[in-house]
């Protein structure tokens, strides 16, 4: 199922600055997303290595 998101002109542009020509926007929001939690987790990761990092447990 298929979701449309309204996004500004300037997104619409920096979104195609970040992918190929053969990604749909789909694509490249997921890259993104998988980089960026890909990115969190090593700094969670240096952080708890120096112990300036707790895991909250609920």
């Amino acid at each position: 199922m298929a979701t449309t998101i309204a996004v500004s002109d300037e997104t619409k542009e920096m979104l195609k600055t970040l992918g190929t020509k053969d990604e749909t926007y789909d694509d490249i929001i997921r890259n993104m997303m998988i980089a960026y939690e890909e990115f969190l987790n090593r700094q969670y990761k240096r952080l708890e290595e120096r112990n300036k990092f707790k895991k909250m447990v609920f």
